[in-house]
Formats: C-alpha cells, sequence, structure tokens
C-alpha cells in the first residue's frame, strides 16, 4: 500500500499527524498491511524567501494579530507536548522558505531515510528554533537522519533535486491538495488532518479489505487538528 504524504516541515499538525499516523499503524499490529511511504513537498508559505522573519510576526499578519497569534501558537505546543512532542515555540522560531528543506527530503527518499531526515528537520525547527534555510542546519539534520553530511552540502550548492520539488509541489496543486497534513494511499483515498490514531488505523484497515471502495477525506481549517491551509 502507496502512502503519499504532503506536509511542510514548519506545520505543527504535519508533525504531530506524523505521529498519530504512526501510532495508528501500529495499533494494528500483525494486521497492519505492507506500506511503502513517501513525504511529499508542501509550502504553507510558497511567497517566504530566506531572510528570517520571526514567526510571531509572521503569524500575526496572517492570523490577524498577536493575541490570535499566542493563542494558536499555545494550543497546539499544549496539544504537541501532551503527545510526548518537545515542541516550543518559545525557541525563536524564524519564517523562511522550506524549498532547501524539501529538496533534503527529496535526496532523503533517494536514500531511503525520509522519515529519520523529516524527525530531525521537525525536531529543529518546533523544539530548537532553529532557521531551515540555513545550510549548516540542514547539513546536520540530513546527517542525524542517516545522510553524508558532504553528498547534502554538494546538493545544497547545485541545484540538484530542484525539478524533481517543483514537480511534486504542482502535483500536489493538481490534486487539489490546499491543507496538510494530506495522506493519500494508493493514488485514490486522502485523509486529511492530524486524525486520531484509531482513524488512522480504521482507514487503513477499510482500504486494505476494500480496494475500490471510495473514502471520504476529512475537513480542513485555517491551522488545526485538520491541518494547516495556506
Amino acid at each position: 500500500m502507496r502512502i503519499d504524504i504532503y506536509s511542510d516541515v514548519v506545520c505543527p499538525w504535519c508533525w504531530i499527524g506524523k505521529h498519530r499516523f504512526q501510532q495508528g499503524v501500529q495499533l494494528l499490529g500483525a494486521d497492519a498491511p505492507a506500506l511503502d511511504i513517501h513525504w511529499q513537498p508542501f509550502q504553507l508559505d510558497p511567497d517566504a524567501d530566506a531572510t528570517p522573519v520571526p514567526l510571531r510576526q509572521a503569524y500575526a499578519r496572517k492570523f490577524g494579530g498577536p493575541e490570535r497569534t499566542e493563542q494558536i501558537l499555545g494550543q497546539t505546543q499544549s496539544t504537541a507536548q501532551a503527545e510526548g512532542l518537545p515542541m516550543d515555540f518559545g525557541q525563536g522560531q524564524v519564517r523562511v522558505t522550506t524549498l532547501p528543506a524539501h529538496r533534503l527530503l527529496w535526496l532523503a527518499g533517494e536514500h531511503g531515510v525520509q522519515d529519520a531526515v523529516g524527525e530531525a528537520l521537525f525536531r529543529a525547527h518546533f523544539e530548537h528554533g532553529q532557521n531551515l534555510a540555513d545550510p549548516a542546519v540542514l547539513v546536520k539534520a540530513g546527517a542525524a537522519g542517516g545522510l553524508a553530511a558532504a553528498e547534502i552540502e554538494q546538493m545544497l550548492a547545485s541545484d540538484r533535486g530542484l525539478a524533481q520539488v517543483q514537480a511534486k509541489l504542482a502535483d500536489a496543486q493538481a490534486l487539489g491538495i490546499s491543507s496538510v497534513p494530506t495522506f493519500v494511499i494508493d493514488g485514490r483515498w486522502a485523509i486529511s488532518g492530524a486524525q486520531p490514531p484509531e482513524a488512522f488505523a480504521q482507514a487503513l484497515r477499510q482500504i486494505a479489505a476494500e480496494q475500490g471502495a471510495p473514502s471520504a477525506a476529512a475537513g480542513e481549517a485555517a491551522c488545526g487538528p485538520d491541518g494547516c491551509a495556506v
């Protein structure tokens, strides 16, 4: 069963959804289908560049002011920490382009270590407040996930992987994906948002048993348990 997970590395609910999905697979135990998982790129803020902007400042513009921003960050952080994820929005996170990070994930896919590298990127941003457009941060995250530092440096110094990532971003747009995380199963079914582990387990069980039956995608939200919308 192929799973294409569309996400962005600065999307907090993508990190939460990643772990809830993994927990859902674990709930299936021996009944879990064989999964071929691919992390696909999506940019919540495609207009961002490599110039760091304080995250709270960017969120205040996007969500209607500082008060709403603090509410969103506080609720999201509390949810993540309750699930064991060390999310800390007090670490000075910044808004930057995530295109280089998605190129790193593409390279990780070439080596079969996307999950580990993705986890390192989430932790770099949400736990440590590191700049995901900084080549040094990307090299460290990639190496933590099992990639060779020299190959990462060579990739970042070239256009390697850029065309592939841009093509996948276009695929997401063509599929009508407007919020992340979105889990596309065998190219036919979609589960949107950081659903509870039980919901993922049930969906995988049903799809494995009923190949060919249509499935409904979950709802969307600006930035909440059902994902982060553009």
